[in-house]
């Protein structure tokens, strides 16, 4: 059964930092593309980041400077390394797995809430 597992969301003040792993198991495919979605109340589900297998990163412009994403391939594990957490950072995480020569194409976690507040 393919699974992503996320772990490391919680409560935090603004300013502080958190670190979202995401262990992807059970997939005897490569992901071409991990990355991680957020989802605020009320609100739409918005990429945050991704980095492709060969390392190439995007980030949504709210994030750049703040977060980092990054890769182990060999664990099968993407992170978030998030710092300079500010309120609207606030929301439900999601790790995806993008296999484009698949169906489906797209694999999710189950999410992880950050929480951003003195």
């Amino acid at each position: 059964q393919v699974q992503l597992v996320e772990s490391g969301g919680g409560l935090v003040q603004p300013g502080g930092s958190l670190r979202l792993s995401c262990a992807a198991s059970g997939n005897s495919f490569s992901y071409s593309r991990m990355g991680w979605y957020r989802q605020a109340p009320g609100k739409q589900r918005e990429l945050v980041a991704f980095i492709t297998d060969i390392g190439v990163t995007n980030y949504a412009n709210s994030v750049k400077g703040r977060f980092t994403i990054s890769r182990d391939n060999a664990k099968n594990t993407v992170y978030l390394q998030m710092n300079s957490l500010k309120p609207e950072d606030t929301a439900v995480y999601y790790c995806n797995g993008f296999a484009p020569e698949r169906l489906p194409q797209n694999y999710w976690g189950q999410g992880t809430q950050v929480a951003v507040s003195s």
